[in-house]
């Protein structure tokens, strides 16, 4: 080897650790535990998305919008647009390996005159994606338990049905038993919460591989497998928009499997080599999720029955009664339990990066108990911000009892906060910012302004799905509640920036200091270093699949 090349390479790797072990360079102090490496990032990123429950869960809203031709075509612009977003977000991650970091990386997209503003903002939306997405998670858990009661053909009294108060008791009575268990599972210390992301990711991999194997055996055995032309050509409206909107509500099933990849990100105080390892943890599970979650659906095109015996499906998760069609009822048991186990464990991973979000929020101050919610244990975890998590989530579920329409409307905006805020960030880069963190090391160069356009138009595009309703004509039953939802948390959060003063969160020149080390313009390194070594305090570009940066040469 090049002894020069060499000695370079070390230099670099030396110093991005040194940089990732002190955040105090970006205004903060490290107390998080710093033991992860890529594949615990990577999965919390991958895990809590869940790509293959993913599917599951809105794969029916599809086939109602567009059908299969608008499922695949739209998914196939949905991977484009979600890895450009992934890729404005790595570069920014890289810059800023921050826990709670989205509401950061707004800010800071901002620059120091509007980043006040702004994380304001972007907290309040994250927030409220975060800590619902816990919650309706569970909810979802529990619909497949309860759903082989529909396969083993129970009399549940009152019928089975979310109009039935008694069988709203058990689904609310399994939703929090299930938040427990993901809750207990945040307890664990960090080194065998690493065995339960690895844990995660096999269960999620055998469910994936007895889809793709299992699940069409047993449908050409017994109904059929669909043609190709059934599956990929076949279109259906069943949303009563007229055709060109109800395809494009086809982004509602294809983007909202691929939406909170910025999970990396929350736990980037707790990867080692964080500015390297976090932002290629962020980029590679949006890849990741999006390959799998696409194969998974055309396996499901090509598996489903016809519409007309698929629509006759009415267990409160369709699939559990699919698979008793395809694999008998012992195979649907066998899949519900995996389904199950898997959904526990991520809705667990979903909260390790929710809790990490309330940690950072109640660091900067504005939190009510901010400096409980804050605080750290021995062993470097943010357990307080957890037990937030639950309280939250455990009441959120109890509005299952009243209705099912009031907690269906309270995690309805589940997304939507997400899908703006990605938007917003690229819009603030493409305005503010273009030229700002230096110190990433996935700078995207020329690419960084069409990429920053095109992740806003598309954000756009899938924030004003979103929001539309689904079925038309719009009615009391089907009127969608994420607007309101999310226009409640924009106005609270523009009430809260007003009224909170500058002392108690974010300081300006706090943000300042942050956004000059996002730039390698820490004082405390310029007093140390000669000016002529100042530029390599900015990193070469580095390949998000190889292991350590470039060399440069």
């Amino acid at each position: 080897m090049h002894p020069r090349k060499i000695t370079s390479h070390s230099k670099i790797w030396m110093k991005t650790r040194i940089n990732d072990g002190n955040v105090q360079k970006l205004g903060y102090k490290q107390t998080l535990h710093r033991t992860w490496n890529y594949i615990e990032n990577f999965c919390a990123s991958f895990c809590a998305l869940n790509f293959i429950g993913g599917v599951r869960s809105v794969f029916f809203l599809g086939l109602l919008a567009g059908g299969p031709k608008a499922m695949w075509s739209s998914y196939l612009i949905t991977l484009a647009g979600m890895w450009i977003t992934a890729a404005v977000l790595a570069e920014i991650c890289s810059a800023l390996p921050l826990s709670g970091s989205i509401y950061i990386w707004a800010a800071e997209s901002a620059g120091p005159k509007y980043a006040r503003f702004f994380a304001f903002v972007v907290a309040w939306w994250a927030c409220t994606a975060w800590m619902t997405f816990a919650a309706g998670n569970c909810q979802t858990t529990a619909n497949y338990i309860i759903s082989l009661m529909v396969v083993y053909e129970y009399d549940f009294p009152g019928g089975i049905s979310m109009d039935n108060v008694k069988f709203r008791a058990v689904v609310w009575i399994l939703s929090e038993a299930f938040l427990i268990l993901a809750i207990a599972l945040n307890h664990l210390p960090p080194k065998w919460y690493s065995k339960v992301f690895k844990f995660a990711l096999g269960l999620m991999m055998l469910d994936f591989f007895l889809v793709i194997i299992w699940l069409p055996i047993g449908a050409s055995k017994t109904y059929g497998l669909r043609s190709t032309h059934d599956a990929f050509m076949t279109t259906y409206n069943g949303t009563g928009a007229p055709p060109a909107w109800n395809w494009i509500l086809s982004f509602l099933f294809t983007a909202g499997t691929l939406t909170g990849f910025d999970a990396a990100g929350h736990i980037a105080e707790e990867t080692k080599n964080a500015s390297v390892i976090a932002a290629r943890g962020l980029f590679t599970s949006a890849i990741a999720t999006g390959v799998c979650g696409f194969l998974t659906m055309i396996v499901f095109l090509y598996c489903t029955p016809s519409f007309d015996v698929l629509f006759e499906f009415f267990a409160p998760q369709p699939f559990v009664q699919l698979y008793a069609l395809a694999l008998g009822k012992g195979g649907a048991t066998f899949m519900t339990c995996l389904a199950t186990l898997g959904l526990i464990i991520n809705t667990s991973i979903a909260i390790v990066a929710a809790s990490r979000l309330i940690y950072a929020v109640a660091r900067d101050g504005v939190l009510p108990l901010s400096g409980w919610i804050g605080q750290v244990t021995p062993d470097g975890q943010p357990r307080n911000a957890v037990r937030v998590m639950y309280i939250f989530g455990a009441i959120l579920l109890c509005t299952i009892l009243p209705s099912n329409v009031a907690f269906t409307s309270l995690i309805s905006a589940g997304g939507v906060p997400t899908i703006a805020a990605y938007g917003l960030i690229a819009l603030l880069r493409l305005v503010l910012t273009p030229d700002a963190f230096k110190t990433s090391h996935y700078r995207l160069g020329k690419l960084g302004r069409p990429f920053y356009a095109i992740a806003v138009l598309f954000q756009g595009l899938v924030f004003a799905v979103d929001i539309s309703p689904f079925f038309f004509p719009v009615t009391a039953a089907y009127f969608n509640y994420a607007p309101v939802i999310f226009g409640a948390a924009t106005i609270f959060a523009i009430l809260s920036w007003w009224f909170t003063p500058e002392s108690r969160w974010l300081r300006t020149e706090h943000l300042k200091t942050t956004f000059d080390g996002a730039d390698g313009l820490d004082e405390h390194e310029r007093i140390k270093k000669p000016a002529a070594a100042e530029p390599s305090s900015v990193p070469p570009p580095v390949n998000p699949f190889q292991g350590a940066p470039a060399s440069g040469n």
